[in-house]
């Protein structure tokens, strides 16, 4: 099963994925925990240049590129080679976040990004869980977990069109997407995500 994680800043994906990942070992299955941009050594340096706040602005076309450039070795490297060997895939973040953050927020060309998909994504999640809560909610938590990231700096309208991108994505792929409800407590919405898979894998319900 590949499994990814979505959501603006502050709702909870961290925890959840933690506390999934937990239970899913305690019924037995060989977990990869992974993220985007990242999951590898050299996808990792490039979340560094993605997430750092630097002196010379960031062309959108080049932040969408580079994403791509760290998904197309994290794929490589780890994502396909875990789900060969039978293993279940956690990622915190995948393709959706580029339609949401790039197509969305910066307002970038949706068919661009869906070409580049259509080009360099050969394996797109099972299930996605999108952790929804309203932009304010999630951007007070990030601001307590200490300095933000270029990201986390955008203005609210930014995050507000990364919110309603992910909307568009859920209502056009139903049966992938998850909708849970990130006001909700860790172990609230645990529970929902835990009731999903037994729904939908392979999972014992007992």
């Amino acid at each position: 099963m590949f499994i990814s994680f979505e959501g603006t800043e502050g709702v909870g994906k961290t925890t959840l994925i933690k506390s999934l990942a937990d239970y899913l070992q305690q019924q037995g299955k060989d977990i990869l925990l992974t993220r985007e941009p990242g999951g590898t050594p050299l996808a990792e340096q490039i979340r560094e240049l993605l997430l750092s706040p630097q002196d010379e602005a960031m062309s959108e076309n080049c932040e969408l590129l580079l994403i791509f450039a760290a998904r197309a070795q994290h794929i490589a490297q780890v994502i396909q080679p875990a789900l060969n060997a039978g293993r279940w895939v956690l990622s915190d973040r995948f393709v959706d976040a580029s339609f949401a953050y790039q197509g969305g927020g910066r307002g970038l060309n949706v068919q661009t990004i869906e070409l580049l998909r259509q080009q360099f994504v050969p394996v797109m999640p099972h299930i996605t869980f999108w952790l929804d809560a309203p932009v304010e909610l999630g951007m007070q938590r990030a601001r307590k977990r200490g300095a933000l990231d270029r990201f986390e700096q955008e203005k609210l309208e930014f995050f507000q069109k990364v919110r309603a991108s992910y909307q568009n994505r859920a209502n056009a792929e139903p049966k992938r997407f998850v909708q849970l409800d990130a006001s909700q407590t860790p172990a609230q919405i645990l529970e929902q995500a835990i009731a999903v898979l037994k729904q939908k894998t392979t999972l014992s319900s007992s």
